[in-house]
């Protein structure tokens, strides 16, 4: 990995050779990410993101369908890629969990230059290694370069003909003024303080400044900058990299000897623990001065940690380890299994004290992820138990793969409907529910509380959340189009509709 990086990095210290030649058909296609960049900053500056980011992401992929002529490989998780991302975009359209949406966010684009590197690459990418993650690296570096050099070339082209003195000066003032601007900040800022006049002079300036329309000029800097970067990842991909990935550095290996010391002093740590599980967690007995919800906040979080560095130890062993005697492969083999199995009771009593913590304090989007994310390492310590006694599957494979349909398909759920339904439960069981958690939730939660309060008004504070958010509404008005989400555009209609029967 450290030679990976010294080669990504030796790039920036060795000049490329590299003429980039400007044809009419670069022009029109510029044009063309420039478009893409102004629907860039239309679709995600104008309000709250909605159906304009899936709006988005299809003109995105028409000019990647387009600039490719249908001409991909990696075909299959190609497409596997695809979907889960058009499943994380439709969730701007049809839920309206805040969470999600702000995850997504940085998430959808990491995984579409992901796709597009893969369907792009005619030889083959082992997408899953580590050394993956290099070769996205490097394709950015490349983009930057490309950018660089297609500037530099239509600078040089503006000033054929003319003195390359006149071409060096330009340069220069150019490179003056982006090193001056910072030093300018700091120097007026420092000079503001030391003189009143000088200060109320500075502060004038914003009405001037406003004159020129700075959001403008904002946007304009937007649609460019992503224009561009748009233009430079279209023009390197496709191509060979100028940079071989090929070379590996040697093996790394890790003793057996002390990988089994390691696995037999965790296994008795944890047969200690999981005794003791069975002596009063499990059988229902629970120690003195604790209630079940006091216990289960105070050990889940514990125990999740214990299951990731579990998981940690195993994968890196599996990756490190490698036994020639058959008396060690099969103790390793056994220990690691048994780690699994100690690590599986673990998971159990996570989920168990989850789901008390839930019963005595309702149900929160953290505590559903929570308990997804174990359904996810059940079926991850699953497939590695068997990977250690089939050793030629593939690991990191799986891994990435289960992740990927994992997240999607939490996103492809409609968790807000699930979460809502469950406090309801709980309310109709305990006469408890949290009404200022539900309104923050999502529009779902504040639909249902509109429901819950027909059929029972006299909850503590629902009728103010209900009027609360009657005059936000209100307050806000009708939101752009890129905002359009189908459950918040339901909770503003029934909001807008509903009377309430109180005095507030």
């Amino acid at each position: 990995m450290l030679t990976y990086i010294e080669n990504l990095c030796s790039i920036q210290k060795e000049r490329i050779a590299l003429e980039v030649n400007i044809s009419r058909r670069d022009v029109w296609f510029l044009i063309v990410c420039l478009g893409l960049g102004f629907l860039a900053e239309y679709s995600f500056l104008h309000g709250i993101v909605g159906v304009s980011y899936p709006i988005f992401l299809a003109g995105f992929y028409i000019v990647v369908f387009l600039r490719f002529k249908y001409s991909f490989h990696h075909r299959r998780i190609g497409l596997l890629l695809m979907v889960c991302i058009w499943i994380l975009s439709a969730n701007f359209l049809f839920y309206d969990i805040s969470f999600l949406h702000g995850l997504n966010i940085l998430l959808i684009p990491a995984l579409v230059f992901a796709h597009l590197v893969l369907i792009t690459s005619s030889t083959p990418i082992q997408w899953g290694k580590p050394k993956f993650l290099i070769i996205l690296l490097n394709r950015l570096v490349e983009a930057y370069q490309y950018i660089f050099l297609f500037i530099k070339t239509l600078v040089a082209r503006f000033f054929a003909g003319r003195r390359k003195k006149s071409h060096q000066t330009f340069a220069k003032i150019l490179l003056g003024i982006l090193i001056a601007g910072p030093v300018l900040f700091v120097v007026i800022l420092l000079l503001m303080s030391a003189d009143t006049m000088f200060e109320n002079l500075i502060m004038q300036l914003p009405d001037f400044m406003l004159s020129i329309n700075i959001e403008l000029l904002f946007r304009s800097f937007i649609i460019l900058f992503v224009g561009f970067l748009f233009f430079g990842v279209f023009q390197v991909l496709g191509h060979k990299p100028r940079m071989d990935l090929a070379s590996s550095p040697g093996k790394f290996n890790f003793s057996d000897i002390s990988a089994i010391t390691i696995l037999i002093l965790l296994n008795i740590v944890y047969i200690v623990f999981v005794t003791l599980q069975f002596t009063y967690f499990f059988n229902g007995n629970l120690m003195e001065g604790y209630t079940y919800a006091e216990y289960a906040r105070r050990g889940f979080f514990e125990l999740l940690i214990v299951l990731i560095i579990n998981w940690t130890i195993l994968i890196s062993f599996l990756k490190f380890v490698h036994s020639k005697q058959r008396i060690l492969k099969i103790t390793f083999q056994s220990l690691s299994s048994l780690l699994i199995g100690m690590s599986g009771i673990m998971l159990v009593s996570a989920f168990m004290r989850l789901m008390m913590y839930e019963e005595a304090y309702g149900f929160t989007l953290s505590r559903v992820l929570a308990h997804g994310f174990m359904i996810y390492l059940i079926v991850i310590f699953a497939y590695t138990f068997i990977r250690i006694w089939l050793e030629k599957l593939p690991l990191l494979h799986f891994y990435v793969i289960v992740g990927i349909v994992f997240y999607a398909g939490i996103n492809g759920m409609n968790l807000e409907q699930f979460i809502v339904n469950k406090n309801i439960e709980r309310y109709e069981e305990t006469g408890k529910i949290d009404v200022h958690y539900l309104r923050d939730l999502s529009a779902i939660g504040m639909i249902e509380l509109i429901a819950l309060y027909e059929k029972d008004p006299e909850i503590e504070d629902l009728e103010y959340v209900i009027i609360s958010e009657q005059e936000y509404v209100k307050d806000v008005g009708k939101r752009p189009w890129q905002s359009y989400n189908f459950a918040r555009e339901r909770m503003e209609k029934e909001l807008r509709q509903f009377k309430v029967r109180g005095d507030y």
